[in-house]
């Protein structure tokens, strides 16, 4: 379904700066949290202007982090060294390519970013879901969680081949622990997480989250010592003490009352948690530490995934259910744009390239793959690839280390 626009995107960017410029002006004088724009109206600039805000003081993240942590470099943003240009030696050679997991055919798709075409297709298992990156970046994993098997397969980004598959059972998603000790198996069926050494696979334990049903995506702290981890079939989070492998808080969320909370992500300030809500329509604001819920702003129908720009200043919120891009300013945390498919799309998981100017996005529900020049919202392309796909992971990436998913490196 297409949904109208009532402003041009151009339109609506400058009517919400215009609108958050005299917005912030008004909270310095009386605290007013809201106000009506004029010059332009609509179901985007509603969400920009009218958004919840934080209900709290935030404090600055944390500085004594998780032993084994590779300490930020910036304790004003934690993503300071995943800039255009920050490539770890772990890049060297590794080829520029897209890897596209297609879950309803069992392959992968591998795009040339260069020219837009798939140059190639290999089995990725049943029901593949997701290519991740190692803690190291040396490999990439694909994870497929058909159950009650699964596997792991390995990809070397060097040559862009597979290599033999590695039995681990339902593995939907896949992240590792900041001090790079641990790989965290996201079972979602079986309502676990399993812990394995990231470098030989032997388990190391499992957690059992019987009230986590659909456990599904999570990020970290600045510190690294706990986790944010959504419940897609239960309408909550959990709160992971790393360390401990235990949980140490529950929330229940409360937009809606059938919520599906998706991607969960650290903001670039460390103070705030972004997790996108599919059936609610919008973020969720948690606050940096995992304490409390401090807000919502509204994006767009299906919330799902969530990236950042390589200058950390914007958010990028696939609407997959309205075929939409929003786009937040990691300083307020409102809405500043949305960028529209022509004709209507599904994006879903994907990320920036390294030099920031595109974001990958795959089509869920449309067998495509979608390219955004991340300055001018455009589309630039729109690939077929195979049936279903999901977490699609674009290489090389910056960063020194990788928290997992399809590309949270930090």
């Amino acid at each position: 379904m297409v949904f109208p626009r009532r402003c041009p995107d151009q339109a609506i960017a400058d009517c919400t700066v215009a609108a958050m410029q005299i917005r912030t002006a008004l909270l310095a004088v009386v605290g007013i949290v809201g106000l009506a724009a004029a010059g332009c109206s609509g179901p985007e600039l509603d969400s920009a202007v009218f958004a919840d805000t934080p209900k709290v003081v935030l404090a600055p993240p944390q500085v004594n982090v998780l032993p084994g942590m590779p300490p930020p470099l910036d304790q004003g943003d934690v993503y300071a060294a995943a800039r255009p240009g920050h490539l770890s030696e772990a890049m060297n050679g590794v080829r520029n390519l897209v890897y596209v997991p297609n879950s309803l055919d069992g392959t992968v798709s591998v795009i040339d970013p260069n020219t837009f075409k798939v140059v190639d297709a290999f089995p990725g298992g049943e029901e593949p879901q997701h290519v991740v990156p190692s803690y190291d970046l040396k490999t990439l994993y694909v994870t497929a969680d058909k159950v009650p098997a699964g596997t792991l397969t390995p990809i070397d980004p060097k040559t862009g081949k597979p290599g033999t598959p590695l039995p681990i059972q339902d593995p939907y998603n896949l992240y590792f622990t900041p001090d790079g000790r641990s790989a965290i198996v996201v079972a979602e069926y079986y309502k676990r997480l399993d812990f394995y050494d990231p470098h030989t696979w032997q388990p190391q334990g499992q957690l059992h989250v019987p009230d986590c049903a659909g456990v599904n995506h999570m990020d970290f702290t600045a510190d690294g010592k706990l986790a944010l981890v959504t419940c897609e079939f239960a309408n909550k989070m959990i709160v992971l003490d790393v360390a401990g492998r235990r949980p140490v808080r529950t929330f229940q969320l409360d937009r809606v009352p059938d919520g599906m909370p998706q991607d969960s992500r650290l903001a670039p300030d460390g103070r705030t948690f972004y997790v996108a809500d599919m059936m609610a329509g919008g973020v969720y604001l948690f606050d940096g530490a995992a304490n409390q819920q401090i807000g919502f702003v509204p994006t767009g129908k299906g919330a799902h995934g969530i990236y950042f720009s390589r200058d950390s200043r914007r958010a990028f919120v696939a609407n997959r259910g309205e075929g939409s891009v929003s786009v937040l300013d990691t300083t307020t945390h409102q809405p500043i744009g949305k960028w529209h498919i022509p004709g209507g799309g599904s994006p879903d998981m994907g990320g920036v390239s390294a030099d920031g100017k595109q974001l990958w996005l795959s089509g869920r529900y449309h067998n495509e793959v979608y390219v955004f020049d991340t300055d001018t919202g455009q589309l630039l392309a729109r690939i077929r690839v195979g049936a279903g796909p999901h977490g699609l992971t674009y290489m090389p990436q910056p960063g020194r280390y990788s928290l997992g998913h399809t590309s949270n490196l930090r």
